[in-house]
C-alpha cells in the first residue's frame, strides 16, 4: 500500500501515514462525537513507527471511559483534528479518516460503543462490533 498525507483543513498539519492502517473503526461515544462534530468519530490506526508528522498542532488532552488519556491534535489555524494519541497504546496513533479527504479510504471495520450509537446510524455493511471494556 502507497504512503497516504492526510491534512488539517488549511494544510498545515500533515501527517505522513505508511503502510496498511491496523484498524480502521468507528465510535459513537458523545465525546467522540463532539469532538468530531458528526454522529460517530472515525479513526484510522497506524503503527506508530509507520507516521511521521510535520507542522506543529496543537493538543487537547482529556480522559476516557477507561481511564486512559487520549491526547488529541489539531490545527490551531482552521480547527481540524487530525490525529489522536493515547497512553494506553503506545505503538499505535489514530489517524482522523476526514483528514485524509478520500472516498476511496477503506471502510471502518470496526464499531465500537454501538450502545450509544444514535437510532438512525446505519451502514450497507456492518463493521464488527467490537465489546465495551
Amino acid at each position: 500500500m502507497s504512503a497516504r498525507e492526510p491534512s488539517c483543513g488549511c494544510g498545515r498539519i500533515r501527517p505522513h501515514c505508511s503502510g496498511a492502517p491496523v484498524r480502521i473503526s468507528v465510535c459513537h461515544r458523545l465525546e467522540c462525537r463532539k469532538r468530531a462534530g458528526s454522529a460517530f468519530g472515525a479513526q484510522a490506526r497506524f503503527l506508530k513507527a509507520n507516521v511521521e508528522t510535520w507542522g506543529e498542532p496543537s493538543a487537547f488532552a482529556r480522559r476516557g471511559d477507561e481511564g486512559s488519556i487520549a491526547t488529541f491534535r489539531f490545527c490551531a489555524n482552521c480547527g481540524s483534528t487530525v490525529w489522536r494519541k493515547a497512553d494506553s497504546d503506545e505503538e499505535r496513533i489514530a489517524v482522523a479518516i476526514g483528514a485524509f479527504a478520500n472516498p476511496a479510504f477503506p471502510q471502518p471495520r470496526f464499531s465500537v460503543y454501538e450502545a450509544r450509537k444514535r437510532a438512525r446510524v446505519a451502514f450497507d455493511e456492518r463493521p464488527p462490533v467490537e465489546h465495551e471494556r
